[in-house]
């Protein structure tokens, strides 16, 4: 995995401060794999909870996460209790790694 401690720490900090502290992220993508270079960082965040406004929700975890990490490319995926199963978060959840 090519996050640094001080990466995951911040990434999961800002998931519970945005989300609550039962939040979920999981790192998916290219950071996965230590033998690539580059790439952006994939992330899905999941909630037991509704989230009232995904697109608001969505936009604080990105400001956040860019304060914290720096300015750099962030994928963001969203799960709550209300979001329909597709494709793409099942695959998210089987090759990434839960921070």
């Amino acid at each position: 995995m090519r996050l640094s401690s001080e990466q995951i720490d911040s990434i999961k900090q800002t998931a519970h401060a945005v989300l609550g502290y039962d939040a979920r992220v999981t790192l998916f993508g290219s950071r996965v794999d230590d033998s690539k270079k580059g790439g952006d960082i994939d992330l899905l965040f999941e909630t037991d909870h509704l989230v009232a406004n995904r697109a608001i929700t969505i936009g604080a975890l990105y400001v956040a996460l860019i304060r914290k990490l720096g300015d750099r490319k962030i994928d963001i995926l969203l799960q709550d209790i209300a979001t329909p199963a597709a494709p793409v978060l099942e695959i998210a959840r089987q090759t990434g790694i839960q921070l």
